[in-house]
């Protein structure tokens, strides 16, 4: 588990300070998939630089499994250690670091060396044989389904190749912990879509605890546990996946939702008035939200038929979040205003969440 405790970090630039972090407490489960988005300047990337103290929190603590709790006042770090408060060293540090893989949206490969190369350049001062270098390499290679292309050079690769390379060079000193920064950002979505499943397949077969960093709402739903929506270096949002997508509490949150469904596209067309937004009695504009309980009920037609009211569909969208499907519509709802009120309760009371759609 990974649990971090009211961390605070300030940059001091030349002519201002900025917060990047700003009481920050998050709990991380052992072998799960957590999810930290955020726009860019939210504070995800120093967190997570936090965690493996590339960056030195100016207080607050983090706890590592197997490493134990790290505090930091002004920046200095102490851990407990046979009842005894110690500070934390380099030696400390660079055995914690061994035990945290990171990967980068900009692979960070070196050009000049082979895939091979750049996958055991970090073992070089490990005390490993050439052969057990050798054999190491060639398995991480044959696990990110790269064993052809040992022998070649970045330069030869496409940018999911890389990224797999990048990977596997993360995975060389065998860690438990997997960091990754904005690491599909640079790539095609059918890249961004393999390399989400080969870290599915490392969280399952390895057991990594994988922590994604992205502002990318489609990769939290695709692939994170939990998740956590940081905004001005705070954590405003923090929960299932599942919920987080199906109830947004937060402004930001219901943006960053928005963005991965076709349904963020109503404020065009009611700019393009392609859709009135003239809420009537008689006249409705809504949104319906069927989540896991509700996602297979046939309610557009039966309260059509019911309720004598037209139900007309503007937009529609179904996104799966895991095993669960989320679906959504946006829809006109018309006819005599007991009619639509009587609807609009029904549909409530189906189970499936009903929001009218007005100016605000």
């Amino acid at each position: 588990m990974i649990q971090i405790e009211h961390v605070k970090k300030t940059f001091h630039l030349k002519n201002s300070d900025v917060r990047a972090l700003d009481d920050v407490s998050l709990t991380i489960a052992t072998g799960s998939i957590y999810g930290i988005m955020g726009y860019s300047g939210a504070g995800k990337s120093t967190i997570v630089r936090c965690i493996n103290f590339l960056e030195k929190p100016d207080s607050g603590s983090i706890s590592i499994d197997d490493f134990g709790k790290v505090t930091s006042e002004n920046g200095k770090l102490t851990t407990e250690r046979d009842g005894k408060t110690v500070p934390v060293t380099e030696k400390d540090l660079r055995k914690l670091r061994r035990s945290i893989g990171m990967i980068f949206q900009h692979f960070n490969l070196l050009d000049r060396s082979t895939v091979f190369e750049n996958i055991a350049y970090p073992l070089k001062h490990t005390g490993l044989s050439r052969g057990e270098i050798k054999e190491k390499v060639l398995k991480l290679l044959e696990l990110v389904d790269l064993s052809d292309k040992k022998d070649a050079y970045p330069s030869q690769l496409s940018g999911g190749q890389k990224q797999r390379v990048a990977i596997a060079r993360a995975l060389a000193n065998s860690p438990k912990i997997l960091l990754s920064d904005e690491a599909t950002s640079a790539l095609d979505p059918d890249a961004t879509e393999s390399i989400l499943k080969l870290l599915k397949k490392l969280n399952k077969e390895l057991g990594l605890t994988i922590i994604i960093i992205t502002h990318e709402m489609a990769v939290i739903r695709e692939i994170a546990d939990r998740a956590a929506v940081m905004e001005n270096g705070r954590i405003v949002e923090e929960g299932e996946v599942y919920d987080i997508f199906s109830t947004p509490q937060q402004p930001i949150t219901r943006r960053f939702v928005e963005t991965s469904s076709s349904l963020g596209n109503i404020g065009k067309l009611v700019e393009n008035h392609t859709v009135s937004l003239e809420n009537t009695p008689r006249k409705k504009l809504i949104k319906l939200t069927f989540t896991r309980d509700s996602v297979g009920e046939a309610l557009i037609s039966s309260v059509s038929r019911k309720f004598d009211v037209d139900l007309s569909i503007v937009l529609a969208n179904v996104n799966l979040i895991g095993t669960d499907a989320l679906g959504g519509i946006i829809a006109t709802l018309e006819g005599d205003p007991d009619h639509v009120s009587q609807a609009l309760d029904y549909i409530q009371k189906s189970g499936v969440r009903v929001e009218v759609i007005d100016h605000a």
